[in-house]
C-alpha cells in the first residue's frame, strides 16, 4: 500500500494518523515507502541510507529477493494453521536454528519481549519443579532492557525510569546486579535465586559488550550453585556481532537464549532455545501461542537466516565492524565507540546525540539515540566499506559544527 492508492498526501497521512493511532515513537517527518538493500525510501523516492536497520531487523536488506520468494510462495500454500497440527515451515526451521546454534529445542514466539517472557517462565517452571517453590528469583543487570510487557520490563534493570514508572507494583521476583561486575553477581546469588539474565551486550542501556572473563565467570557461577544462564539475544542474535549469536563470540553456552529482530528478514518472528534438561520443564499446557511459529514468518525465517549462513554476513559483520569503528574513532568530538560486529555505539563528547541524529536524517541517514551523548547503529550487514565510508563522513561533517 502506498500514500497514492488513497489519494493521500503527506499531510493528509500524517492528520490521519494523529487522530487515530497512539503513539508510543516519536516520528520522523518521513512516509517510508519502500525498502531495498541498505536504503529506505520515502514518497517521494529519495533514498536515506538505513544505519537504523529497522531497529536491527533487516539484517538480510530491506526487501531481499530470497525473503519475499519464500513469503509469496509459502502465503500461496498456506497462511495460518494452528499449532495442533505439524507443519513443514516450521519443523524445517526449527532443525536449521537448534543444529546452526548447538541448542536442543526450540519455542516460538511473535516477538522479542514475548521470548523473554517464556524464558522467564521456563526458569520459574524449572525452579518450582525441582525446589518446590524454594528458588524462583532471577537476577538481571543495571541498565539493562528486556521489554515493556510487565514481566520483561520488570527484568529490566532500570529503577525509577520511565520504562518502569507509573507500571508498580512491578512483578516480583527480579533482583539486579551490575553489568561486566562478577562480584556483583555473586552477591546478588542468594540460595533463593534460579537463574541470571543478561544482555551479551546492553543495546538500548548504550551499547556496553560484555567482558570476556565476566561471561565466562557467569557460566561458571550458574555451574556451581545449579542456576540457569539466561541470555537475552533479541538485538544481538543472527550474525550481528560477528557470530550467529553473540555468545559464540565469549566460547560459551547459555542454558537458554531469546532471538527475534533479525530472524524473520523483516517478518514477525521470535523465539527461545534451550537445552532439553531446561526446555523439558516447559511442557503442554504451561504455555502456548496462537500465532507464534506462523508458516508465512518460518518461511521467510528459513530464507533469511539461510541467506546469512551462505552469503557469511555474520563474517562480514565483523570484518565491516571493526573497519567502521576505528574510523568512528578518529573524528574529532567522539569520545569512544563500543560495540562488537555491526552494533555500534558512537560516544559524543557533549550530549548530542538527538541533534545529530536530527542532522543526519536532513543528510539521508537514518540512526537511532539510545543515550544523550551516543547514538546506536545496526545497519543492514549486507553493508560495505563504501556505505561505511559515507556516514563517517556525513557525522564528520555534523560534528564540524560543534
Amino acid at each position: 500500500m502506498k500514500a497514492k492508492d488513497f489519494n493521500l498526501s503527506k499531510e493528509e497521512l500524517v492528520e490521519m494518523a494523529e487522530k487515530y493511532m497512539n503513539e508510543t515513537f516519536k516520528r520522523y517527518d518521513f512516509i517510508a515507502d519502500s525498502t531495498s538493500g541498505v536504503y529506505v525510501y520515502d514518497e517521494n523516492g529519495e533514498a536515506y541510507l538505513d544505519f537504523l536497520g529497522g531497529i536491527a531487523v533487516n539484517s538480510v536488506g530491506g526487501c531481499n529477493q530470497a525473503v519475499i520468494d519464500a513469503i509469496k510462495s509459502q502465503s500461496e500454500d498456506m497462511i495460518h494453521v494452528s499449532n495442533y497440527f505439524y507443519s513443514v515451515p516450521q519443523t524445517v526451521l526449527a532443525k536449521l536454528i537448534c543444529e546452526s546454534i548447538g541448542m536442543d529445542k526450540i519455542q516460538f514466539q511473535n516477538s522479542g519481549a514475548e521470548a523473554n517472557e517464556a524464558m522467564i517462565k521456563m526458569a520459574r517452571k524449572y525452579g518450582n519443579d525441582l525446589y518446590g517453590g524454594k528458588r524462583y528469583k532471577i537476577v538481571t543487570a543495571y541498565n539493562s532492557f528486556h521489554g515493556r510487557t510487565l514481566a520483561t520490563l520488570s527484568a529490566t534493570g532500570q529503577p525509577g525510569s520511565a520504562i518502569h514508572k507509573g507500571f508498580e507494583p512491578l512483578v516480583e521476583g527480579f533482583k539486579y546486579a551490575e553489568f561486566n561486575n562478577l562480584q556483583s553477581f555473586e552477591e546478588a546469588a542468594t540460595d533463593d535465586v534460579i537463574a541470571i539474565m543478561i544482555e551479551p551486550i546492553q543495546g538500548e542501556g548504550g551499547v556496553y559488550p560484555a567482558d570476556l572473563d565476566f561471561m565466562k565467570g557467569l557460566r561458571e557461577l550458574c555451574d556451581r550453585k545449579g542456576m540457569l544462564l539466561l541470555l537475552d539475544e533479541v538485538q544481538t542474535g543472527w550474525g550481528r556481532t560477528g557470530k550467529l549469536m553473540a555468545y559464540m563470540n565469549y566460547g560459551i553456552k547459555p542454558d537458554a537464549v531469546t532471538m527475534a529482530k533479525a530472524m524473520g528478514g523483516g517478518m514477525p518472528i521470535a523465539a527461545m532455545c534451550a537445552s532439553n534438561e531446561a526446555m523439558q520443564h516447559l511442557s503442554a499446557g504451561s504455555h502456548g501461542t496462537t500465532f507464534g511459529g506462523n508458516p508465512v514468518c518460518c518461511a521467510a525465517s528459513y530464507a533469511a537466516i539461510t541467506e546469512m549462513i551462505e552469503k557469511k554476513l555474520p563474517e562480514n559483520a565483523y570484518e565491516l565492524g571493526e573497519y567502521f569503528m576505528d574510523k568512528l574513532s578518529k573524528l574529532d568530538g567522539v569520545n569512544n565507540v563500543r560495540g562488537m560486529g555491526l552494533i555500534v555505539g558512537v560516544v559524543f563528547d557533549k550530549d548530542i546525540a538527538m541533534d545529530v541524529k536530527h542532522d543526519a536524517f536532513d543528510r539521508k541517514l537514518l540512526m537511532s539515540v539510545v543515550k544523550p551523548d551516543v547514538i546506536r547503529m545496526v545497519p543492514p550487514l549486507i553493508v560495505t566499506k563504501e556505505d561505511c565510508d559515507k556516514v563517517v563522513d556525513i557525522i564528520k561533517d555534523i560534528l564540524s559544527n560543534y
